[in-house]
């Protein structure tokens, strides 16, 4: 795997994505394990966020104090199972800015089709946390990025709970300056282009729909 992967070991976000895999957890387990670990993921994919300081009056003395510098965050969701990470995210990052792409994937032929986008207007100007919780074959990451590249998003990453070799690959050579950040990366893709052993339909699991 090239430096541009990053795979987030961490024994919490290990711990409770083994839960999130049993066939056995409720759409109200999931759903919360799912809020738990983008926090996780989340003080992750923003270590490199720039600080500056700001004079600040504590209840004993003056200080300069660390804060985020420059224009905040844009987190974009790829609809619909990206909603679960999004909804962890902006917990943590409240003044970020929300982004949504509706994308589905075609079973015939296993392309992406999208049918929604609205995005900030200052997109171009905002770090871009793009946002989906299975990197399967590719083709929604794919299509998401490659369409907010055209609105001017140029700094961006993207982040998933659950990856693919094959959805990896397929990222990777499609668009190169954006790096990939993921929970776990499993063995293989199947004929039906589901992530094995994986967790299911991430959207299904956290909707309880099928």
């Amino acid at each position: 795997m090239d430096d541009n992967v990053t795979v987030i070991n961490h024994p919490l976000i290990a711990h409770k994505l083994t839960l999130m895999r049993r066939k056995s957890a409720s759409t109200q387990k999931f759903r919360s394990l799912l809020r738990e670990v983008a926090h996780l993921l989340t003080y992750e994919i923003t270590r490199d966020l720039e600080l500056t300081t700001e004079t600040i009056e504590t209840p004993l003395e003056t200080m300069d104090a660390p804060m985020l510098a420059g224009k905040k965050l844009c987190f974009v969701s790829i609809l619909r199972a990206g909603n679960g990470l999004l909804e962890g995210m902006v917990q943590l990052l409240p003044s970020a800015r929300v982004g949504h792409i509706g994308m589905f994937r075609d079973p015939n032929t296993m392309e992406a089709v999208e049918y929604y986008c609205k995005m900030p207007d200052d997109l171009p100007g905002r770090r871009t946390i793009v946002v989906d919780p299975m990197l399967a074959t590719g083709n929604s990451a794919i299509a998401a990025i490659g369409h907010l590249k055209t609105l001017g998003a140029v700094n961006m990453k993207f982040l998933c709970l659950l990856a693919a070799p094959e959805g990896i690959a397929a990222l990777r050579e499609a668009h190169p300056d954006v790096p990939i950040y993921t929970a776990a990366i499993d063995e293989r893709l199947d004929e039906h282009g589901y992530i094995r052993p994986g967790l299911g339909d991430a959207g299904d699991r956290m909707y309880g729909t099928k």
